[in-house]
């Protein structure tokens, strides 16, 4: 596939995405989307590939002496990934535990404002693809796909149009399969390979999310 950067937006970029992932049309894949911004990502990945969509959270890490630098990441349900270079870093466990504990808040206040609190979806046994805008640090994407690795999905896919090319190797050890449009060498931001990319608004995800709200309830 011959890929144009930048991407019009993220509409463009998971159509062209979801050509890549064409194998998995009519498995009933379970779209699990980083939010925000691979919620608009998935809507259009679930909506051709006949497939279900949900949301998987997962919230950086910043240090405390400077929150744009990511030391790691926390899922929802309290799972962590921690870079190594962290422990050269002078961050007490107790800082990372605070620290973690403000993600975990903000995620549980996002369920219930976004979703009206209903549970994550139940992953045991399915094809499951997890989506995001891009993949800088790659700390979000590894705490996503750990945390829902235990569940034992029958095959977990992690998919973006843009990706780091320092995160790929540790996402290949731990997922099923990876798709990525691009993998620039000089990757800097994930914004600068869209033309538009403007946030994702609160509305907006809970429009997307509202229609695929079967894909959360339990068997």
């Amino acid at each position: 596939m011959n890929i144009q950067l930048p991407f019009a937006d993220r509409t463009a970029a998971a159509h062209l995405l979801a050509k890549a992932l064409d194998e998995y049309r009519g498995h009933l894949p379970l779209v699990l989307a980083l939010p925000r911004g691979g919620v608009p990502i998935g809507q259009v990945i679930a909506g051709e590939l006949g497939g279900d969509l949900d949301m998987v959270q997962a919230r950086k890490i910043g240090a405390p002496f400077n929150s744009e630098l990511a030391i790691g990441a926390v899922a929802e349900n309290g799972w962590r990934f921690v870079f190594d270079s962290t422990a050269e870093m002078d961050i007490s466990a107790a800082q990372i535990d605070e620290l973690a504990e403000r993600e975990l808040a903000l995620m549980r206040k996002r369920r219930q404002d976004w979703v009206q609190g209903r549970p994550p979806p139940q992953v045991r046994g399915r094809l499951v693809l997890v989506v995001d805008d891009g993949i800088a640090t790659g700390a979000t994407m590894i705490a996503a796909i750990e945390s829902l690795l235990p569940q034992k999905p029958a095959r977990l896919i992690c998919a973006t149009p843009i990706a780091s090319r320092d995160c790929l190797s540790r996402l290949r050890e731990i997922t099923h399969d990876l798709a990525y449009l691009a993998a620039p060498e000089d990757f800097r931001a994930v914004g600068q390979y869209y033309i538009d990319f403007r946030p994702v608004e609160d509305v907006e995800v809970k429009a997307i999310l509202a229609p695929f709200a079967i894909a959360a309830k339990p068997d």
